[in-house]
């Protein structure tokens, strides 16, 4: 073999001595027409960019063992590969735990799956374990030694029985771990921390006073109407009534009141008779809050008296539905424009809907009349105030231009449940407010034929009142008040029956 060959030779064995090394490539002498072509520069490009694919290993030559070359560096390259894996494998067990636990609050760990590297090294935050992940919490306090069954330990001037306080001080900080999560009783970690008896029974019945009233809120919240939605029971009673067929569909909320919250409905059918196309349900609120100054309303009143019962204020809000029914029912028998009624639920009362197209009629506070409209108007609210009071044996009690509405040419009557009969000891009182309000918005709108509030008591009552001064006046009506009264009293009036026949055809009380 020639010089040129052996040099070679010896190159590319120095080049291969190490199996990690990358293997230089002996390029051999060209022309320069060579390096001049087109073809050639393509070939060098494809061999550059498969350099690291080509393998020139000589299965032929002999194997390299530790005894022929130095293995310390390969060593230290082989712990730091797999120092890599083992935090690549690591970080895969951290995604899949993630993964699997997601929000749950019963985790899943791998941690006897971890391949901690004890050559780890790293600053990343990613790559380092956190020491609530591990098996053994070196912050977490001793648990407090326990007392045997005979109540103390040690001997002689040693003994230490179940009382001591530096024992019962330990455990109550133990069982403090025991209150509710939401009952915020601080970190002591490292802290050997004693509570007295005293302060541990106040801290106990603290956090039990915090969890009753936390489940009040949370009952009241759910068993109570808001603004514009409805409790579960309500909720379910109103399904209930889609699922008989009583109503096809319910659309939202178009009125709140302080007692009540009132919804749009397309009827559907009743025992095979029709409900009107579209209906007003009045969901009186359960709260009970708008109810407790508006008592004296029902208490008062013949009809209901003896069911009214100040131990169960829930019943009420059912009788202020089932009294609006009743009042309605007589409205209509006398011909006032006024809701038909369709069927009442407990304290859901489904009437027909004074409107067209979902939009309801409009109030006689916002609507725009000309001056003949508005007089007839008033007229026509004269004729309904004295049929209510001579035909139906009624007083409004709540007569006002935002309980009116206008609706083909004529005005309509809403909002009756606080309706009493006029031997009511303020009914005639609440006749004369009724008065008043509507003698004061016809005078303000300027219709000139409205009447004073005490010409309009005459006229709707049939009672001649005369009097100086509105004082005066207010004195005699509650001198017939007492009067009624008295004479009411020694009669010993008592509600009476309501027959089928003041109901209507589709009126029904369900209970």
């Amino acid at each position: 073999m020639d010089q040129v060959g052996i040099a070679a030779k010896e190159k590319t064995d120095c080049a291969w001595k190490s199996p990690w090394g990358a293997p230089n490539k002996v390029m051999s002498p060209c022309s320069l027409a060579d390096v001049m072509s087109e073809q050639l520069a393509k070939q060098l490009q494809l061999d550059e960019e498969n350099l690291g694919f080509s393998s020139n290993v000589d299965v032929n030559e002999p194997l390299i063992t530790g005894d022929n070359i130095d293995t310390a560096s390969d060593l230290m390259l082989a712990k730091m590969m797999q120092m890599e894996f083992d935090r690549e494998f690591d970080t895969q067990l951290r995604r899949e735990e993630k993964k699997l636990n997601g929000e749950s609050k019963v985790s899943v760990s791998f941690e006897n799956y971890r391949m901690v590297h004890p050559y780890d090294d790293s600053d990343s935050s990613e790559d380092e374990v956190d020491w609530q992940d591990t098996c053994h919490d070196p912050y977490r306090p001793d648990k407090p030694t326990t007392t045997p069954k005979k109540g103390f330990v040690g001997k002689g001037k040693n003994i230490t029985t179940k009382h001591d306080e530096v024992v019962c001080g330990r455990k109550n900080t133990a069982r403090m771990d025991n209150f509710a999560p939401e009952v915020q009783v601080g970190d002591g970690v490292g802290m050997d921390l004693k509570l007295s008896n005293q302060v541990f029974n106040a801290l106990k019945q603290h956090c039990y006073s915090e969890q009753r009233r936390s489940a009040r809120l949370h009952e009241k919240k759910e068993h109570s109407t808001a603004e514009h939605a409805v409790d579960p029971k309500t909720r379910l009673l109103m399904y209930k009534m889609v699922n008989a067929g009583t109503l096809e569909a319910i659309n939202g909320c178009f009125s709140t009141g302080k007692e009540s919250v009132v919804f749009h409905a397309k009827g559907g059918s009743i025992d095979d008779q029709a409900v009107p196309e579209e209906c007003a349900i009045k969901v009186f609120k359960t709260t009970l809050n708008e109810f407790k100054n508006r008592d004296k309303y029902i208490k008062d009143d013949y009809r209901f008296k003896d069911r009214f019962s100040k131990l169960n204020p829930r019943k009420i809000i059912r009788m202020w539905a089932e009294k609006e029914m009743h009042n309605l029912a007589r409205m209509q028998k006398a011909g006032i424009p006024c809701p038909e009624v369709v069927i009442l639920k407990k304290h859901i009362l489904v009437m027909s809907f004074i409107g067209e197209k979902q939009v309801p009629a409009p109030k006689l506070k916002e609507i725009k009349l000309s001056s003949e409209d508005m007089k007839q108007a008033y007229y026509q609210v004269l004729h309904m105030m004295q049929q209510l009071y001579q035909e139906c044996n009624l007083v409004h009690a709540d007569l006002s231009e935002y309980n009116m509405l206008w609706h083909n040419g004529k005005v309509w009557l809403i909002d009756v449940s606080q309706s009493v009969e006029p031997t009511h000891p303020h009914g005639l009182e609440f006749l004369f407010r009724d008065c008043r309000n509507v003698s004061l918005f016809f005078q303000k709108v300027g219709v000139s034929e409205a009447m004073n509030e005490h010409e309009l008591f005459n006229a709707v009552s049939g009672l001649n009142i005369t009097a100086d001064n509105e004082g005066e006046f207010i004195a005699q009506i509650e001198g017939l008040e007492k009067m009624n009264e008295d004479h009411v009293q020694k009669r010993g009036k008592k509600a009476p029956s309501y027959h089928s026949d003041d109901w209507g055809p589709l009126m029904k009380n369900s209970g």
